[in-house]
């Protein structure tokens, strides 16, 4: 073999590790999480009984990628109402001891269907259980966190050469709830206010060009089934992920909720308006895929803030008052925040968690917890207009909603009557907005991200 021959093949053997090293893969998995037994249903205070049937499944799916240089990121979604840090923290916990995967770098998102089961202790004023009841949550949650963090080691391990792309596409059956009356703002049709009607997507196929994975997400929330529905199903989001499993066998849909905290489905109130709009975000999210997605060239980094939201000031005689009325549920809540009080605990913030996970140099995930309304992806989406942003909300933990200062200033329910079902003391300080975007700065700008200031 001449010189050139001896050097091509050190050049062969030398440079494949490198090659290999950075070859990008992906993990996909499942996991049934329906209730095995007829269970308390969250979401709705008006419910008086535990579910009676199922509509359909309800799954917590997983998908893993890894870039080869900077790790691994691990992206769950859930078809439940939200998980409480409790769960969160425990999986979280369990997958670093077993994978070893930094916390940072999984990402926890729920639906928000409001015809799936009770997680505690989310949502805990909004029910008053048995003893039997309160068994079958636990014994549920006890059997969440360990499906999650089953589903996600199954992602891990379903590692394989793929090519990630991503697209865009826009659905409009979310409407803004908030409606201004002569009594303030209510809960009803607001076609004036703001929206985000984005659906991003994010395709996964294997190395012989075959879809393996659509994850997909809307700002909308998963209210078209009302209160007097009582069969287990994932309300539109489910029905999508249905639907687009059906177009295309063998592919795995998975649905994370964006900032839809001030965002109904419309028209609302059956299975059938369910089944249409999951019918309808399908069809857009099949149709960006066979218009074609552009490749993502991979630079995985990952970050997660955990700050500190605070309640506007708030007095032991104020829920001594509460504690009087009428309203079932503000009692419950008075009790709880009196116990507080007598712990010398008095609830004056809560913990928030905010992370970023960036895919490539154009584009990242930033997840939220809580309900989060649309004005905080409109406006991070402003601020990083050269960014390809996807702003998730429910993600890590659902506390509460979070307002931003105008929904807070303008009160209502997101505002204000739903601390009462989350058991918090009330609405936040008008520094809410500015302390989550203080976060969001940092988060991203630790992902390579600073903002540019104007």
């Amino acid at each position: 073999m001449n010189l050139m021959g001896w050097l091509g093949l050190l050049l062969l053997f030398t440079s494949a590790p490198q090659v290999w090293a950075r070859e990008i893969r992906a993990g996909v998995a499942r996991i049934d999480i329906t209730p095995e037994h007829s269970i308390w249903m969250s979401g709705y205070a008006n419910r008086s009984k535990p579910s009676e049937g199922v509509v359909h499944k309800l799954w917590a799916k997983a998908l893993a990628i890894e870039d080869g240089s900077h790790g691994k990121v691990v992206i769950v979604t859930t078809d439940i109402i939200g998980l409480p840090r409790a769960v969160s923290d425990a999986v979280a916990a369990q997958v670093g001891k077993k994978y070893g995967l930094e916390r940072a770098r999984l990402l926890l998102n729920s639906s928000h269907t409001h015809a799936g089961p009770v997680v505690r202790p989310n949502l805990a004023t909004m029910y008053a259980l048995s003893q039997q009841q309160q068994g079958v949550l636990d014994d549920y949650a006890r059997k969440l966190t360990g499906d999650l963090v089953n589903v996600t080691g199954a992602a891990l391990g379903d590692l394989a050469p793929a090519r990630i792309s991503v697209g865009r596409g826009k659905a409009e059956f979310a409407i803004n709830r908030r409606q201004s009356t002569p009594q303030g703002v209510r809960l009803g049709l607001n076609p004036g206010g703001p929206v985000d009607h984005d659906v991003p997507v994010i395709a996964v196929h294997g190395a012989d060009g075959k879809l393996r994975a659509a994850l997909f997400g809307y700002a909308c929330h998963n209210t078209t089934l009302g209160g007097d529905y009582y069969r287990i199903a994932g309300d539109y989001a489910g029905f999508a992920q249905h639907e687009l499993e059906s177009m295309r066998p063998g592919m795995t849909a998975l649905f994370v909720l964006l900032c839809g905290g001030d965002q109904n489905p419309n028209p609302r109130g059956t299975l059938e308006h369910a089944a249409a709009h999951g019918k309808t975000l399908a069809a857009e999210v099949d149709r960006v895929l066979s218009a074609g997605t552009a490749p993502l060239t991979l630079d995985l980094r990952a970050s997660l803030l955990v700050t500190q939201l605070a309640f506007a000031p708030h007095s032991r005689e104020q829920f001594e008052e509460e504690r009087k009325s009428t309203n079932v549920f503000r009692v419950r809540r008075a009790e709880q925040m009196l116990q507080a009080y007598d712990a010398r605990a008095a609830v004056r913030n809560v913990l928030y968690p905010v992370q970023a996970i960036r895919l490539s140099r154009s584009l990242a995930i930033l997840a939220l917890g809580g309900e989060v309304v649309v004005d905080y992806a409109l406006r991070a989406k402003k601020e990083y207009p050269d960014l390809d942003l996807i702003v998730a909300g429910y993600s890590n933990d659902v506390m509460c909603y979070i307002p931003s200062r105008r929904v807070l200033k303008e009160g209502g329910y997101e505002a204000v009557d739903s601390m009462v079902y989350y058991g918090q003391p009330g609405p936040f300080t008008e520094e809410v907005e500015e302390t989550v975007f203080d976060a969001i700065y940092k988060a991203l700008d630790r992902v390579g991200w600073k903002r540019k200031k104007r």
